[in-house]
């Protein structure tokens, strides 16, 4: 039996790096395969990954010099994608705002490097600016297609693709307006367009899948796909809507005590224990971590969602994201804060132990046939070695 960790995140942190200014709830992206850039408010960006160091694995900050962003700017956003196939390369954008006297003037710088050996090397990218323009920057990867949302009132905005030809497409605005639309790609076309008003500023929308028990009439259940909404609000309680491309916005589900911790102002749904379904990670500005589970208790039809553990920080959480930084094959939470970044590693030990429970439970569901097989065969082996040592001797 597994240790019950009920309560306790399963979470240690591995290092925290300072930063020279604060940054924002869009400060932080991912940067190809093990990199993170993090942007201040004072027109920084600091490089972020895993290096060996004298023969061990160090954390290593360094500022990156992104070109044409003036000393006195104030950056707003940052984001990157890789090129789609057949292209090579990364792409980073910047927002930050300039303030000209009159006015503050936003503006947006498009890096990516074309030369060949450099499409990924961030130094370099840094230097070639290929576009300048004044507007605020979301990126969003739509499919083979990169597109760029541009607009003052949407503060988040998610994309799922369904299948081949629909896409679910959701965003949250200052007004408080969630808005959530089924797309044929192909079209393109909107199929169905639902609306829902909350109290507050909406702060994160994400579309994410999960699988449901199907009852049949013939007494088999299987596992259906469906596709849920997680909103979250800087006053109210975070909500996850259920299955919206049969519902819409009309199947809502709480998640209880978040609105106990200030205003939420960022998320994430992964999969952390390992198990195949989502945990719901929510950041607060009152400096806490909340995990999020569904379960379905024992004579309920429907699931609902559990605080699992909770973890606090020194400073507001501002955003989360879930990626192998080390390379060895289990991520990391990457957790930004009003002060920082800190990097939590999964607990080995509880890890471990995992690993060794699931291949116990493997190794007791083969066949004695299957066990003995292996033995068998190195069996055969040694006695054809020793038939051939024999025949080589007698020769």
């Amino acid at each position: 039996m597994l240790p019950d960790i009920k309560g306790m995140c399963p979470f240690v942190e591995d290092s925290f790096s300072r930063f020279p200014s604060q940054s924002n709830i869009y400060g932080l992206c991912r940067a190809g395969e093990q990199e993170l850039l993090a942007a201040t408010l004072k027109g920084k960006v600091v490089c972020f990954r895993y290096q060996d160091l004298q023969r061990k694995i160090r954390p290593v900050a360094r500022e990156i010099q992104f070109t044409y962003i003036p000393v006195d700017a104030e950056i707003v956003s940052i984001d990157a994608f890789n090129k789609s196939a057949p292209k090579r390369g990364l792409v980073v954008g910047i927002t930050f705002i300039k303030d000209s006297g009159d006015k503050a003037t936003p503006f947006l710088n498009i890096y990516c490097d074309y030369e060949p050996g450099s499409e990924f090397n961030l130094e370099s990218i840094a230097r070639c600016i290929v576009e300048m323009d004044p507007v605020r920057l979301c990126f969003s990867s739509v499919g083979m297609i990169s597109a760029y949302i541009f607009t003052k009132s949407v503060l988040w905005l998610n994309v799922l693709s369904i299948d081949q030809n629909r896409r679910l497409t959701t965003f949250g605005c200052q007004n408080g307006s969630v808005g959530l639309s089924l797309v044929n790609q192909k079209g393109p076309e909107i199929l169905q367009n639902w609306r829902v008003q909350h109290d507050s500023p909406i702060s994160t929308v994400l579309l994410f899948p999960s699988k449901q028990q199907h009852q049949s009439n013939d007494t088999n259940s299987s596992q259906m796909e469906t596709f849920n909404l997680l909103v979250t609000s800087a006053i109210e309680m975070a909500v996850v809507y259920r299955d919206v491309e049969q519902y819409g916005l009309s199947k809502q589900l709480c998640l209880a005590e978040s609105d106990q911790c200030d205003a939420v102002l960022c998320a994430l749904v992964v999969d952390l224990d390992f198990d195949g379904q989502h945990e719901l990670l929510l950041g607060t500005y009152g400096q806490d971590l909340l995990c999020y589970k569904f379960h379905q208790p024992m004579g309920a039809f429907e699931d609902k969602l559990q605080l699992l553990w909770k973890r606090s920080f020194k400073s507001p959480l501002l955003s989360l994201i879930y990626l192998d930084l080390d390379g060895d094959g289990l991520r990391e939470l990457a957790v930004l804060t009003l002060k920082g970044l800190h990097v939590l590693q999964h607990s080995l030990r509880t890890t471990a132990d995992l690993v060794l429970h699931r291949l116990s439970t493997l190794a007791s569901r083969l066949p004695t046939s299957s066990k003995d097989q292996p033995i068998k065969n190195q069996d055969s082996e040694e006695s054809i070695s020793i038939s051939n040592e024999q025949r080589t001797s007698t020769t």
